[in-house]
């Protein structure tokens, strides 16, 4: 196995080979297999060879290929697969068609994205406290919204209604809904927009759980 990533009930997983795989619930078509039947055991996702990257939501899957295109599949009400729509889909489905998507993070009812370009992009469940980081609440998107202007993210998390992420130059953001200060901010106000959390400039990677975030620093020899 070279990269794993679980949901609420469910679970999927890339090989070496470049294979998907899925098993757990599939109420909502998560899994993958064109059906919504669970599974207890690892089951193939079609038959490529080219997966790279898998991110999921609470019952929505986003994965990379090679190429560089990006898919979706699962539960989609609130528009989080970026398809344009709010079909659920229980098959992956190519979300649009360009091919410099990089880092993904599945949230709640939303999803956060990078592209190679390194723009930040976001789709799905806005709530009340503007977890898609646009600026604005309460209002849902079915399509890619791009956050801002900059060119510098590099990659993102996303819980369960906040998110964070790095930008190149070490920094690191975070915003949405702040329950019990996970945002990292000294307060436990809300933001619908991109905050710095501190002044560092080596952090490294990021994850945010349900309430809570946890990121790791580079720490260099002198």
């Amino acid at each position: 196995w070279s990269k794993v990533t679980r949901s609420s009930y469910s679970s999927l997983a890339i090989k070496t080979d470049g294979t998907l795989w899925s098993w757990g619930y599939n109420g909502s078509g998560q899994l993958g297999l064109g059906n919504t039947t669970s599974y207890s055991s690892p089951k193939q996702v079609g038959a490529l060879t080219t997966w790279l990257s898998i991110a999921c939501g609470y019952a929505h899957t986003l994965a990379t290929k090679t190429d560089g295109t990006l898919w979706s599949w699962g539960y989609n009400y609130n528009g989080q697969l970026g398809l344009n729509d709010r079909t659920p889909r229980s098959s992956p489905v190519q979300v649009g068609t360009l091919t410099n998507w990089s880092s993904i993070a599945g949230g709640n009812y939303h999803t956060i994205a990078t592209k190679t370009d390194g723009t930040l992009w976001s789709w799905g469940y806005n709530n009340a406290q503007g977890v898609l980081g646009i600026g604005v609440i309460n209002t849902n998107y079915s399509s890619p919204v791009q956050v801002g202007a900059l060119t510098n993210w590099a990659t993102v998390s996303s819980g369960g209604g906040h998110a964070a992420a790095i930008k190149t130059d070490g920094t690191l953001w975070a915003w949405g809904r702040n329950l019990y200060g996970c945002l990292g901010l000294g307060n436990a106000t809300n933001y619908s927009s991109p905050k710095q959390v501190g002044t560092l400039t080596n952090w490294l990677s990021i994850s945010c759980g349900y309430a809570s975030n946890a990121a790791r620093q580079f720490v260099g020899y002198q």
